[in-house]
């Protein structure tokens, strides 16, 4: 088996003009909040005299001597005719609101005039004010009157959201807590009348599509692609089922697949990173979408299947993230494969298990290695997890980096790129690879290369990124100490042992959305993100624009392979051709207003190279 470097069968042409983003709707400015923030205050529906008597304390509660209603004023001690007077003095030094809050003239802020009372000595004393407390009850008992469970929807985007909501954004914003009836057991329909979709609610449409606007003005270069779609349709006759995570991202990417002529039919590669939101305006749309957040085991399987078991149609295309797409179908549909003209994978769990087919001969189309493509290693891999390794932390746990000990697993370019950012932050980073030449490179950028177990009592992070398993076992967890927080930024969930943190002498408990706490016997514990799956998908988000380079990349990867005439390419696992990883990166060039330098003519005769690439040979490193 050999990896082979694929020549595209379509012809790249420059586009004319620019880009045309997508405009989304118009943002209203946020202005300040209104008195009592939408908390309506009833006026008090009580006289006076009810009044003092629903605040007096009950004759149990009143001090020594301070006379009860309901007793007579020889019963209580004093003298006839002074039942009705409390002592004023006293009331006035306990009233909070006396004397800053009252005007000068004997009126409350509020506008009510001041009773006085009258001692049988002839003393004056001013009434202790309830009004105040009466208006403060009844704001309290209308705002406990007001609904427990808001849904997330109603929380987006507001300046006064609770601190408790900002953990989850990764996932949907729009979860509502109060609906635990699973998405197989309802029946919804779009507005078109289609029920060819599972997803949490059809009704949270309306918001999914706002932010696949918004994610459309930093995805360049898929817009730029849906610009060819109004003459060719290169995806034409196309039936593409996929399996990749469900953000707003992948929602451009599925329609930009559909305006270039496809049909798609999708399910997600991870039970916790769906946006419900996103499910529900693609579906809303007519794309036939199953998935939804927080899906069981037998949700995931069963959702595939729904994507690739329907009467009518049948793929003959595959877009796979994690393999788990492919594995399914060559065990239940084995004979769809005589139809299936390519798969593209873009994860590296995903990319050996093709590499794994190839070896045994089992491999029955061609495939295409996104992952390994330079636009993917050195851009995603990098410098995504750079900035999404910090907003999946800081979202789970609301931690302080700044000397905190934190071990790596891998220093590849997920790795490299959780080194770099905590670093900056002023953590101590340790790195464990089993690659000497990565391990050289960790050593070279400043972190000190270990064996996990040398590190493990003292770290206060661990985090995995290698696509192995087992990288965390059991031995391992014992021996953490207490309140270590372990992560995992690798595709796969099995490089962190977690089956073997469910026996019955470890407690969980769950503490927010995606973080559990594992509670050993001794009472140490340690903080588990995400159940050891994909932590910045799993618990935040991650940036767009980098997500429009690997989306372009499957993009053009699937044209490539569905275009390829019969016989190009066999049935082994290929890389991206050069001109088409540069053609990507061009493509992204003008968002940061760059330029090119072109070669000259003699420059090019004396490189060897084409004017117009690629500039690299196949074996160079980037």
């Amino acid at each position: 088996m050999s990896v082979q470097v694929a020549a595209p069968a379509v012809e790249l042409k420059e586009l004319s003009g620019p880009m045309d983003k997508a405009a989304g709707p118009p943002c209203e400015p946020v202005g300040a909040h209104p008195p009592g923030h939408g908390v309506a205050v009833a006026p008090c529906p009580l006289s006076a005299t009810e009044r003092e008597a629903a605040l007096a304390p009950s004759c149990s509660e009143r001090p020594p001597g301070s006379g009860c209603p309901g007793l007579s004023s020889s019963a209580a001690g004093l003298p006839p005719g002074a039942a009705k007077v409390p002592q004023a003095s006293a009331m006035k030094r306990s009233d909070p609101h006396h004397p800053q809050h009252r005007h000068r003239d004997g009126n409350d802020s509020s506008g009510a005039a001041a009773e006085a009372l009258v001692s049988p000595d002839g003393t004056v004393s001013e009434a202790p004010r309830t009004v105040k407390k009466i208006q403060f009850a009844d704001q309290k008992q209308e705002f406990n009157k007001r609904p427990t469970k808001i849904g997330r929807r109603s929380l987006s985007r507001s300046i006064s959201q609770s601190s408790t909501d900002s953990y989850s954004s990764a996932a949907s914003y729009t979860d509502s807590s109060d609906d635990e009836t699973s998405p197989r057991d309802k029946q919804q329909k779009n507005s078109k009348g289609s029920s060819d979709f599972c997803v949490k609610n059809i009704k949270q449409a309306e918001f999914g599509r706002r932010e696949i606007e918004i994610a459309e003005q930093e995805m360049p270069a898929l817009m730029a692609l849906r610009k060819r779609a109004q003459g060719e349709k290169p995806l034409s006759g196309a039936k593409i089922v996929g399996c990749t995570h469900i953000t707003a991202q992948t929602a451009v990417l599925m329609e930009t697949l559909g305006a270039l002529g496809a049909q798609c039919r999708w399910a997600a590669c991870n039970i916790y990173s769906t946006l419900n939101e996103v499910a529900a305006a693609l579906a809303e749309s007519g794309f036939p979408v199953f998935a939804w957040k927080g899906e069981s085991e037998d949700d995931f399987w069963w959702c595939i299947d729904r994507c690739v078991n329907v009467e009518g149609w049948q793929p003959n295309m595959i877009l796979d993230d994690g393999g788990d797409l492919t594995h399914w179908i060559y065990k239940k549909y084995p004979n769809m494969f005589k139809k299936i003209k390519g798969i593209v994978e873009e994860s590296v769990t995903g990319v050996h298990r093709l590499y794994q087919l190839s070896k045994a001969g089992k491999l029955c189309v061609p495939a295409m290695n996104v992952n390994d493509s330079v636009t993917k290693q050195k851009f995603d891999n990098l410098y995504c997890c750079r900035e999404s390794i910090l907003d999946g932390l800081k979202r789970t746990t609301d931690m302080m980096f700044g000397g905190k000990q934190v071990v790596v697993c891998g220093y590849g370019e997920v790795g490299k790129g959780c080194c770099a950012a905590l670093k900056a932050m002023g953590s101590i980073v340790y790195v464990t690879e089993i690659d000497p030449i990565c391990a050289l490179q960790a050593c070279m950028d400043g972190f000190r290369l270990v064996k996990l177990n040398e590190v493990i009592r003292q770290v206060d992070i661990v985090i995995t990124c290698t696509g192995n398993k087992n990288v965390v076992t059991r031995e391992h967890l014992d021996r953490m100490k207490n309140s270590c927080i372990v992560c995992n930024m690798g595709h796969s969930n099995t490089e962190i042992d977690v089956a073997s943190l469910r026996t019955p002498e470890l407690t969980w408990e769950r503490v927010r959305s995606q973080v559990d706490h594992v509670i050993w016997p001794d009472g140490k514990r340690i903080v588990l993100l995400a159940e050891g799956r994909l932590l910045n998908l799993s618990c935040s988000t991650v940036p767009t624009f980098v997500l429009s380079i690997t989306a372009t990349t499957q993009a053009l990867a699937l044209i490539e392979l569905y275009n390829a005439p019969e016989g190009r390419y066999k049935q082994d696992v290929y890389l991206l051709p050069k001109k088409m990883d540069e053609y990507v990166a061009s493509l992204h060039l003008p968002t940061f207003d760059a330029h090119l330098t072109e070669l000259t003519d003699e420059q090019a005769k004396y490189l060897g190279l084409n004017k117009n690439g690629p500039f690299k040979p196949n074996y160079y490193r980037y």
